[in-house]
């Protein structure tokens, strides 16, 4: 039996902080590492500014995949303060950053797609693909798609690194959304009506 208050949570030992935060310490070195190799590998030798050129390429991105996982988080029912706690932000000041932004004025060949989930997204993309649609961007439960005279195929892959075996097939980056990679391919059948 135990004197433990329930509501509290158990004291964490000197040592038990000291490992986690070795951990963490660890695996953002790791991180940091692999962006880092990243960057480098290709970048040209005795250049600064073209380093310059990469490292904000890779902010860029980096930027990007934090909102397609701030999207992701959202997607899966969790709260925009629990998102906030984890970057050290506000619930407020999360959801302004990387709340929907609606406001996007779409051309007669393109609509949102949805909603959709992780669980049906890929029959919706099948039918509008026979349409004629094609994705170009994943939002939250939705997916923006662009129409063509032709029939396309979507395909979901977890984003693991180069695409290569999939150009072989004659698949082209339709969008990311992390952690996955929406490829598409055009068929050149007409759509159907």
């Amino acid at each position: 039996m135990t004197n433990a208050d329930p509501g509290r949570e158990a004291p964490v030992s000197e040592t038990t902080k000291a490992r986690q935060t070795t951990e963490e310490s660890e695996g953002h070195t790791q991180l940091v590492d692999a962006i880092g190799s990243a960057i480098l590998d290709g970048a040209p030798e005795d250049d600064p500014l073209g380093l310059v050129r990469r490292v904000a390429d890779a902010e860029g991105s980096v930027r990007h995949l934090l909102h397609q996982s701030v999207g992701a988080a959202r997607a899966s029912g969790h709260s925009w303060a629990a998102i906030g706690a984890e970057l050290g932000m506000t619930r407020q000041a999360v959801q302004q950053r990387f709340g929907d932004r609606s406001d996007d004025t779409l051309t007669p060949e393109q609509r949102w797609l949805g909603p959709v989930t992780a669980f049906d997204e890929m029959a919706e993309l099948e039918i509008a693909g026979r349409l004629g649609w094609h994705t170009v961007r994943a939002g939250i439960l939705r997916h923006l798609v662009v129409r063509t005279p032709t029939q396309w195929e979507h395909k979901r892959v977890v984003w693991t690194g180069s695409l290569a075996r999939h150009e072989k097939d004659g698949w082209v980056l339709g969008c990311r959304a992390f952690p996955w990679v929406y490829l598409v391919r055009d068929t050149g059948r007409p759509a159907e009506s």
